[in-house]
């Protein structure tokens, strides 16, 4: 669609960086939001979303202490969404990670405190069970061509059977304190007394200059290939509030007890995983079969294998975030990882993953889930009833997969 313009002489600008100029600028930084708004939209909703809840709650969202409760209560969602996240770019769904997550915290109480082994040995076990019980999954899924819906509902009432019997509908505990400092450790205090947490503040500077060098590496990349970037601005609008959201959370952390266990380990997966999505031949591949499988396939892309490696790896992750939930609990539950499965998949809806498959980033299941994350905590400080919070969630999802499809409907328009 095309409109004839008049050719005027450029009026100037007036003082204070208004006109011509400066509404040439601000639009050029819309358009660039407006084409990365399924990249930034949820970050900018959760950090308008914490904004309001730190006004409602007087402050209390982000106090020290709550924001490490925050970090510790969220932990196993967000290591279920990652593996999620996949799932759901693959084209699938995986409805038994709930109870597998509930499974292996059975498991590994049965093998500590019933048995006696060591816990590194018994989490090392854990691990292998679930991938044992992904690849089963994943076998049946991609080489009987079984339906992921079916196959991992039988899995949901299976793993929640089986956890039953070996707990014989009880509680079991505690745990060995070295699997206890998985959910509720924290980094050790070294160095002088600064009032701060030491490795904290250290770990917060390293992290700062890793995602400015990352960001400004990813933008001469794409330069370099010709591809679209942000403008400058904008570019460096993005950055200072990367930085200053790292720069916060440290303080905050800082200043209470610290860097928790299960946060270094949430970081080391978002890096590994984000790396493979973005730069390994897997993560392409799983792009490419959950976009358009039948081009995938003439690519000399297997389907299969990757369909497979896929939920074997959901099987790990959903064994990982069972020994953090046992962990935090200091004991297994036959009624542990209720409604996960179903958490999991909403932050990864919520973090831009589509329903056809073939988008979303790692990040962004992240992202999915600390928006599910700050609305519970926000929610519990003002004490909303679970039953509000439950319609808000769902809400919240449903308008998640509403601007998805919007999207989508404008980007082919």
């Amino acid at each position: 669609m095309s409109t004839d313009v008049t050719a005027k002489s450029p009026a100037p600008a007036p003082p204070g960086g208004s006109g011509p100029a400066a509404d040439g600028l601000l639009g050029v930084m819309l358009a660039g939001l407006r084409r990365n708004m399924r990249q930034y939209g949820m970050l900018i909703a959760l950090g308008l979303i914490v904004v309001l809840f730190a006004i409602w709650t007087d402050g209390d969202l982000l106090l020290p202490r709550n924001v490490s409760n925050l970090v510790l209560q969220n932990s196993y969602i967000l290591i279920l969404a990652i593996g999620m996240m996949l799932v759901i770019i693959a084209g699938h769904i995986d409805l038994s990670v709930g109870s597998l997550t509930a499974f292996t915290g059975a498991f590994a109480a049965v093998l500590t405190v019933q048995h006696g082994v060591s816990w590194p040995v018994a989490l090392v076990l854990c691990l292998v069970m679930g991938a044992a019980a992904g690849a089963v999954q994943g076998y049946l899924i991609a080489y009987l061509g079984i339906p992921s819906f079916i196959v991992t509902l039988a899995g949901m009432l299976l793993f929640r059977g089986l956890t039953e019997i070996l707990l014989k509908g009880q509680t079991l505990g505690p745990f060995p304190d070295g699997l206890q400092k998985l959910g509720n450790g924290f980094l050790p205090e070294v160095g002088p007394n600064t009032n701060y947490h030491n490795l904290t503040l250290l770990l917060g500077l390293v992290l700062i200059a890793a995602v400015v060098w990352q960001e400004f590496r990813d933008r001469r990349r794409q330069q370099e290939f010709s591809l679209e970037v942000l403008p400058t601005r904008l570019f460096l609008l993005k950055l200072t509030a990367l930085v200053a959201a790292i720069l916060v959370i440290t303080m905050l952390l800082a200043s209470y007890k610290g860097t928790p266990i299960v946060l270094i380990v949430l970081g080391v997966l978002v890096v590994g995983y984000g790396y493979v999505m973005r730069n390994a031949v897997f993560g392409r591949h799983i792009y490419a079969i959950g976009g358009n499988l039948p081009a995938a396939k003439l690519s000399g892309v297997k389907d299969k294998k990757v369909t497979f490696y896929v939920f074997l790896n959901m099987g790990v992750l959903a064994a990982l975030a069972g020994l953090v939930v046992a962990a935090r609990l200091n004991a297994a539950s036959p009624k542990a990882g209720v409604n996960f499965e179903l958490e999991a998949i909403a932050s990864s809806f919520i973090g831009g993953a589509s329903m056809s498959g073939g988008v979303g980033t790692v990040l962004g299941a992240i992202i999915g889930g600390l928006v599910l994350g700050v609305l519970n905590n926000g929610m519990n400080l003002l004490s909303v009833g679970t039953d509000w919070q439950q319609v808000i969630k769902g809400l919240a999802l449903l308008v998640a997969v509403g601007f998805d499809v919007w999207n989508k409907r404008k980007s082919g328009s």
